[in-house]
């Protein structure tokens, strides 16, 4: 059994040929996937978080929204970038959407991808400390997230507050006790998926990773994977981690699939580089009819690595044809590999 839910950016453009054309389309058809997807069967709605773009951003009022309007699927994030974030804001809010879902928030974060703007964090107010870098203090936001999530008092109360106080340090409100164990971390190397584990969190591999091998990407995503859960082991974390892995998966069963993404595009690994010094390499895209997707994928080593897949979607094509994609694989695909 493999969990599977979908991944969007939500993405929005004003052209004709967009089914997403507004901000307010992008966060209400994210609300109407969600549901669609539950209706499915699905597992997550998982969402991307991009600054400065015509994407989605502000992740937190989405989520709660999506929890206050389904009941049974995971909500989450693919990743939010640290380096923008404060962090003692952030778990206020995460508390928020967890407790309105009941418990099912499933928080990406990361370090962050390239930007739209140039050094966008600084003006969100956040400067890397002397000698660190942008990296560094995303780490840093990370760290000081993990640990006020534990839920521990930490802040002197005022000893003449407007409301009566519990005895103690005072800790941040609202707490959803075990949301803890569902941050995630969404890794791009070898070396910051052993990081994770050592801080046990959950560990997100998205379609990209450094190209630290110059193996196909699967091949090297599938090491880091298992880099990771030995470093897990080695940290001694008692419960089981989890890994996701996201992927553009496409089961041509009808004319509009085929129409859309039955050329050959897409299906090779690609290789770029992120900045001047960072080789990146970027996954292939599946898209064929669904017996010989089904042999494709099992050739995946980093999917049968992973306890969930993430399915990245089209989503200016409209919630309707990407609750269509949805269906294909869960109903076409998943069940002849054995995820369902």
């Amino acid at each position: 059994m493999k969990k599977i839910g979908f991944l969007s950016f939500g993405h929005w453009s004003p052209s004709p040929q967009s089914g997403t054309r507004s901000a307010a389309d992008a966060l209400l058809q994210s609300i109407e996937l969600a549901q669609a997807a539950e209706q499915l069967g699905a597992d997550g709605a998982y969402v991307r978080v991009h600054h400065f773009a015509r994407q989605l951003a502000s992740p937190f009022p989405l989520l709660a929204a999506i929890g206050a309007k389904t009941s049974r699927i995971e909500i989450g994030t693919a990743v939010i970038d640290m380096r923008y974030e404060n962090p003692l804001y952030m778990a206020e809010d995460a508390g928020a959407a967890d407790l309105i879902s009941g418990g099912r928030l499933q928080l990406g974060i990361s370090r962050g991808s390239p930007e739209q703007v140039i050094d966008g964090f600084r003006y969100f107010g956040y400067e890397p400390a002397e000698g660190q870098s942008d990296a560094d203090m995303g780490r840093r936001h990370t760290e000081v997230l993990l640990d006020v999530l534990r839920g521990e008092g930490f802040a002197n109360p005022n000893p003449r507050p407007m409301f009566p106080n519990p005895p103690g340090l005072l800790r941040l409100e609202p707490y959803s006790e075990g949301l803890r164990d569902r941050i995630w971390w969404g890794a791009g190397s070898n070396a910051t998926a052993v990081w994770a584990a050592k801080l046990g969190m959950n560990l997100q591999s998205s379609t990209l990773k450094n190209d630290e091998t110059g193996e196909p990407f699967h091949v090297q995503q599938a090491a880091q994977i298992r880099a990771y859960r030995a470093a897990w082991q080695e940290a001694g974390h008692t419960r089981t981690p989890r890994v996701s892995v996201s992927r553009s998966i496409f089961a041509l069963v009808d004319d509009r699939d085929r129409a859309y993404f039955g050329g050959e595009g897409g299906q090779q690994d690609q290789v770029g580089y992120l900045d001047a010094q960072t080789r990146a390499i970027f996954g292939r895209s599946y898209a064929a009819e669904p017996d010989v997707l089904i042999e494709q994928l099992k050739q995946d080593e980093a999917i049968a690595e992973a306890d969930t897949l993430l399915l990245t979607v089209p989503n200016q094509l409209g919630v309707d044809y990407n609750a269509h994609v949805i269906e294909a694989l869960l109903t076409h695909v998943a069940p002849a590999l054995g995820w369902r």
